[in-house]
């Protein structure tokens, strides 16, 4: 089993019906800054390889506010939905606001972006890395949940090699495509062309982000 250097301690678990399926629940607090990450688990897991996962990075505009600029909610929703399809599965949702920079400097780098610097020069001028999301956290939940690889929901290469420095075995990747509108093309099309992210943006469909 793998070793992430930062611990999580679950502290909460409940039952969880929803319109996706029914789950069980997580509540983690990270050693580090004590904040709240959250695990929905689908079937029995623990000790299982290849297991179906996806890392979500929250995203209050869209995830809640139903925000076009990005197409985290699509995303999260399908990624909730397939799992709740499947004998077992695992969506863990990190609370890592705007790549890692918080949710008023994401407002900032939106202000920004109206002024035309793309998602990635946004965060550079206002003293960030392009993205500063980790996932020591999600390789910590991983572990205390038992499951021994994952089949990971994800277009993006770097978050795959960020869970294997962490020792977390990505036995596959498991596309995530979601439709590009108007108001989020610019912004996939920075994923592609600056992130690396695997992205199919021709025609009606892309492959989406990976929050």
């Amino acid at each position: 089993m793998f070793n992430p250097p930062l611990r999580v301690n679950a502290v909460a678990s409940a039952n969880l019906p929803s319109q996706f399926g029914s789950f069980r629940v997580h509540v983690f607090a990270d050693e580090s800054g004590g904040k709240e990450h959250v695990a929905m688990v689908h079937g029995d897991v623990f000790g299982m390889e290849d297991v179906p996962t996806r890392i979500h990075s929250e995203c209050l505009t869209g995830d809640v506010l139903g925000s076009l600029r990005c197409d985290c909610r699509p995303q999260l929703e399908r990624a909730l939905a397939r799992v709740g399809q499947m004998p077992r599965g695992v969506v863990l949702y990190l609370r890592q606001e705007g790549r890692g920079i918080g949710l008023a400097n994401k407002i900032r780098a939106y202000e920004l972006q109206e002024r035309g610097l793309d998602t990635v020069d946004a965060n550079l001028a206002l003293g960030f890395g392009a993205d500063e999301r980790r996932y020591d956290v999600a390789a910590s939940m991983l572990r205390t949940l038992g499951v021994r690889s994952v089949q990971l929901f994800t277009n993006n290469p770097d978050k795959i090699a960020q869970l294997e420095g962490l020792g977390v075995r990505v036995s596959a990747r498991i596309p995530h495509e979601i439709q590009c509108g108007e108001h989020n093309r610019a912004y996939l099309e920075t994923k592609a062309r600056r992130s690396g992210h695997l992205l199919r943006l021709e025609g009606a469909s892309v492959a989406g982000e990976v929050a």
